[in-house]
């Protein structure tokens, strides 16, 4: 088992509580949103971002998102100039500057029109570039993830992790090695791992220990994996076990969730901007 596995991996009884959110950005790393993405910026641009461990969502609505930033004043916005009026676009950078001074603004555009381009530039909360999607969308990612880089928007985060307990989108089925199947509710999962609570009480696995064909199912998807006990703690009335991959984990499963973590985490913030 790797040291960068063992920092990375779910609570165990040994770890402290972890708050939901963090006030320290060098922690937790910031949010990047877009706002009004398209289609060619969702499937290409957000889903590549959320390869690569970043943390990213959509929205639609001005008013939502102003509320949403002043929760996460440390964040990162992209705004799409194609899908808003660009007028509206400008008035409501100079809002942010002023309600959330901390929030980073990029900039999308198709157009090639340099006064449009100077125009939002200028502008002091401009930071994370002026990006033409009339490009090849693969070197946008480039740029993106240079200026990411940069700026250190993952922090000191390498993972990111869905916490999925109180929802049904997460399970587990895995043999037992006598020919049983044991079935759980996953309640967090990264692609380093995971932890799970198993229905029946009867279980016991021994920490270290390596269990094959793990069928996991997130939302519609059904992966196969295998992965080492790494510990467990007591809630309750029942046994959190905690689980790390191994690394022959197929890169497939892990762009499998890291798209169900990018849906979860969008799904969570949907509910805060209503």
């Amino acid at each position: 088992m790797s040291d960068e596995k063992a920092e990375e991996a779910p609570q165990t009884e040994a770890a402290p509580e972890k708050k939901e959110e963090s006030p320290n950005p060098e922690i937790v790393g910031k949010k990047v949103f877009f706002l009004n993405p398209s289609v060619n910026i969702r499937n290409q641009i957000m889903d590549e971002l959320s390869q690569h461990e970043y943390e990213v969502y959509s929205a639609k609505n001005t008013a939502h998102l102003t509320r949403v930033l002043k929760k996460y004043p440390d964040s990162i916005v992209y705004i799409n100039l194609d899908e808003t009026q660009k007028a509206e676009a400008e008035k409501w950078i100079d809002v942010i500057a002023t309600a959330v001074p901390t929030v980073l603004v990029g900039v999308f555009s198709s157009s090639s029109d340099e006064a449009v381009k100077e125009k939002f530039v200028k502008k002091p909360k401009v930071k994370c570039g002026f990006l033409n999607i009339k490009l090849d969308m693969s070197k946008t990612v480039l740029q993106i993830l240079k200026i990411f880089e940069t700026m250190n928007v993952k922090g000191r985060r390498k993972y990111l992790r869905a916490t999925t307990e109180n929802e049904e989108t997460a399970t587990i089925n895995m043999p037992t090695g006598g020919g049983d199947f044991i079935n759980g509710t996953i309640k967090d999962i990264s692609v380093v791992g995971f932890s799970c609570v198993f229905e029946s009480t009867a279980v016991s696995l021994k920490k270290n220990n390596l269990h094959k064909d793990i069928q996991i199912r997130l939302h519609t998807m059904l992966i196969k994996a295998e992965a080492v006990v790494f510990g467990s703690r007591a809630e309750q009335d029942k046994n959190v076990y905690v689980f790390l991959f191994t690394n022959r984990i197929d890169p497939d499963v892990c762009v499998k969730i890291r798209k169900y973590i990018q849906q979860n985490l969008q799904h969570k913030m949907e509910q805060f901007y209503k």
